[in-house]
């Protein structure tokens, strides 16, 4: 499948999605701030959340984690975290401009309307809406390709939704997701990218919260075809999703590490003619038969005359070994090579 002109696939390079999510904190300016910080890094994509309050929450939802003081519910701070349409689309053209893919997640069937206006390349959908089938069916309508996170659904949950976007031809990709702020390492779930893989027969991907690099390359090297991690400027920033994110520096270094990864990858070596290329470095780094001591013309070589040294290109142990008992044909002087035919 495709998203924008990026093709997933096992040749292709692992499409990398920034997930900002709601670090900008409501603030328009902080928002494209970070789609000029993400642009720097190398990353594919930047993502947002589309998020509008009258139609996604109610007074009864409650807050996973309350450190904003001056939300007193959840619909408020949702209501904190809008931008307009017209916001949306000036951030869908920034990204563009910097060379970033701009994709969001809807959390309503408006939010699917502004990104539809916004012509996203493709729908993320939050693990908890991976049941909601009224959203997936306004996605399915788009013919978009739609991204999919796991994070709280079992194989049975999954088998439902996918079979839904699959029987209506929509392409799809499906993140393995560890529902957990942060995510430790023996909760990352690496086998269920080759698990899910085989079993949907579709792009598959790692959406991390470990808040390191590691999993996303270790991903990449598995094979993933996507990785999303959550980003922001600093862990020191006010948040929930800050402990579980990286910072745009390490966000540069997990593009690069997994840039680096997929060149070993993708280029198979020659054992035979990596070996040949380096004959002058194996000369300089292996070891020859030197004479140890000085010897004289006719007398018999023994064990104790010579030693293995650098460089190579002289004889071997072997062959040193084989001309003990030989008389010596001229005298020899300590560091010479050993010859064959110093001997008769």
């Amino acid at each position: 499948m495709n998203i924008g002109n990026k093709v997933l696939s096992a040749d292709n390079a692992c499409y990398i999605i920034a997930e900002i999510g709601q670090a900008h904190d409501g603030s328009l300016g902080t928002a494209h701030a970070y789609i000029d910080a993400v642009a720097e890094t190398g990353a594919n994509a930047i993502k947002f959340q589309t998020h509008i309050a009258s139609e996604e929450s109610t007074r009864h939802e409650l807050f996973r984690v309350k450190v904003f003081p001056q939300d007193e519910t959840r619909y408020d701070y949702w209501k904190r975290m809008e931008f307009t349409r017209d916001q949306w689309l000036d951030l869908a053209q920034h990204a563009k401009d910097v060379g970033l893919d701009f994709l969001s997640t809807p959390f309503s069937l408006a939010a699917v309307d502004i990104l539809q206006e916004i012509d996203v390349p493709a729908f993320k959908v939050g693990s908890g809406d991976t049941g909601n089938d009224e959203l997936i069916e306004a996605l399915i309508s788009t013919g978009k390709p739609i991204l999919l996170s796991s994070g709280m659904s079992s194989y049975a949950e999954l088998d439902e939704v996918v079979n839904k976007v699959k029987s209506a031809g929509s392409p799809l990709a499906i993140f393995q997701c560890t529902t957990s702020y942060p995510c430790e390492p023996e909760d990352i779930g690496y086998n269920v990218l080759s698990e899910m893989r085989e079993k949907y027969k579709c792009p598959v991907g790692l959406s991390d919260h470990s808040g390191t690099i590691y999993p996303s390359i270790a991903s990449a090297a598995l094979g993933a075809n996507l990785i999303e991690v959550h980003t922001v400027f600093s862990k020191r920033c006010f948040g929930p999703d800050t402990k579980s994110s990286l910072t745009i520096e390490e966000l540069k270094n997990m593009v690069d590490g997994i840039r680096f990864v997929e060149k070993g990858i993708k280029s198979k070596v020659d054992k035979n003619m990596a070996a040949a290329l380096r004959d002058n470095t194996k000369t300089l780094f292996s070891r020859s038969a030197f004479y140890i001591k000085d010897i004289a013309e006719g007398e018999i070589f023994e064990k104790h005359h010579f030693g293995m040294k650098k460089p190579g290109g002289g004889i071997s142990f072997q062959q040193a070994n084989s001309l003990i008992g030989k008389k010596c044909l001229s005298s020899k002087n300590f560091d010479d090579f050993v010859n064959i035919g110093d001997f008769e």
